[in-house]
């Protein structure tokens, strides 16, 4: 928490796209320190120093999103270690973090992206310039058209979809894969579990052998298979996993020229078993002679990113409430989705310190509250927050809703203390949006 507003606090005018991309200079922070990240966190990255020194909170227009570079590489070292030992392709989840500003950074350790459809695609074909990978749980003939022209590499979802267009994919330059589901839970909570009961992401083994039964040749053409079922996890939970997608899949796989594991590896958290990794990767590709794709998306940029914000007003309805600039609904839509705690530089739990806070953002949703946290001072209207963790899930899935202003993005380093601001958003974004 920073005491005093900055000159840039309030929300930005009405300019087109209001491209900023001008540096700031980088003073040293008057924000208070963080307490260590309490176990309930989504987690912090593994590096040698913390993200984010010298940084000041006042420094940025409020609400921001900030990434430090730094943090980015130090991820990125990690996971180009694990795909040079253990002989996987790691590639770039863009649903979780797509800033195309840092995309040259990852290209030099990640050759690839992982896309959801046609603007993911020509997103990655674009900025980072690699193999495009793309996955939907199902594709209209005109989504497709663009997939085979932006992608390398297209995965179905079902075998009858697979069928459908399976002629018209035969034109293409592309090489294709077919999702399935080991249907071994890993994942909580249940909305990113893909292998939940009655779950419409992937092919099960009874509907792939029930339709190789009416369709025997139905994998010609087929060279991957893929599986997505981890959220946030360790390569324990992988391994349980792989050992159910061997028990239903294996028969396929010598057939295959690619095992895609999808995402959900915390790989660059400090206490992932990146050995047990290292060794699953290994020994798949020598039993099965194939190559085996990892598509993280948080480890990326985990522990690299967050957001400021500033208080608007302190109220008083049975406690102390602080209004901020920022929305959980527009703008951390995952602290209500999953959901979860975020922590605040300098906050703690509530009665952990001498003044505690239920934080709610500007919308007219009732529900637009991000949680209850202490601080060491009283809050008063100017004071800045920084929200922890804030690179992955937050500004790809970032509303307008109520007519709330974006915030802002910029580019931190904590090497060279560079502070870029990348984006401003305005009036104009909120109107172009709907007319």
């Amino acid at each position: 928490m920073s005491s005093g507003s900055s000159g840039s606090t309030g929300p930005v005018g009405s300019g087109a796209d209001n491209s900023d991309a001008h540096e700031l200079a980088a003073r040293t922070s008057g924000a208070r320190t963080s307490s260590p990240r309490p176990s309930g966190a989504r987690g912090s990255a593994a590096r040698g120093s913390a993200p984010f020194a010298g940084f000041d909170p006042d420094a940025v227009p409020s609400p921001s999103f900030v990434i430090d570079e730094r943090a980015i590489e130090d991820n990125l070292a990690v996971l180009g270690e694990v795909q040079e030992r253990s002989g996987a392709v790691i590639l770039m989840a863009l649903k979780a973090f797509a800033l195309p500003a840092v995309f040259p950074r990852v290209a030099e350790v990640l050759s690839g992206v992982c896309a959801s459809g046609p603007y993911e695609a020509r997103l990655g074909k674009e900025c980072h310039g690699g193999a495009v990978h793309t996955f939907s749980p199902a594709y209209s003939p005109d989504d497709l058209e663009e997939v085979l022209a932006l992608s390398d590499h297209v995965v179905f979802n079902s075998p009858s979809q697979w069928l459908r267009y399976r002629e018209r994919c035969r034109e293409s330059r592309c090489e294709f894969g077919l999702r399935v589901n080991p249907e071994h839970s890993e994942a909580e909570p249940a909305i990113y579990d893909p292998c939940a009961p009655y779950s419409r992401l992937g092919t099960t083994e009874r509907a792939l052998r029930t339709a190789l039964a009416e369709t025997p040749g139905l994998l010609e053409g087929i060279t991957t298979l893929h599986m997505h079922t981890l959220c946030e996890q360790g390569s324990e939970a992988l391994e349980r996993t792989v050992a159910a997608l061997e028990q239903r899949f294996g028969e396929w796989l010598p057939h295959m020229h690619r095992l895609n594991l999808g995402g959900g590896h915390h790989i660059t958290k400090p206490e992932y078993d990146r050995e047990r990794l290292i060794a699953l990767v290994k020994r798949l590709r020598e039993t099965y002679d194939l190559e085996v794709y990892l598509e993280p998306g948080e480890a990326i940029v985990l522990g690299s990113g967050v957001l400021v914000a500033t208080v608007l007003d302190v109220i008083e309805n049975g406690m102390q409430i602080a209004i901020l600039d920022a929305s959980a609904t527009a703008h951390m839509p995952d602290v209500l989705e999953m959901p979860y705690r975020p922590e605040i530089r300098g906050g703690g739990m509530p009665g952990e310190r001498a003044h505690t806070y239920r934080l709610g953002g500007p919308t007219c949703l009732a529900g637009d509250v991000v949680g209850d946290y202490s601080f060491n001072e009283p809050l008063t209207p100017g004071d800045r927050l920084v929200f922890e963790d804030m690179a992955h899930y937050t500004f790809v899935k970032t509303t307008m809703f109520n007519g709330v202003p974006h915030p802002a993005l910029a580019l931190y380093h904590s090497g060279t203390r560079r502070l870029r601001v990348l984006r401003r958003f305005g009036y104009h974004d909120f109107l172009t949006r709907l007319s």
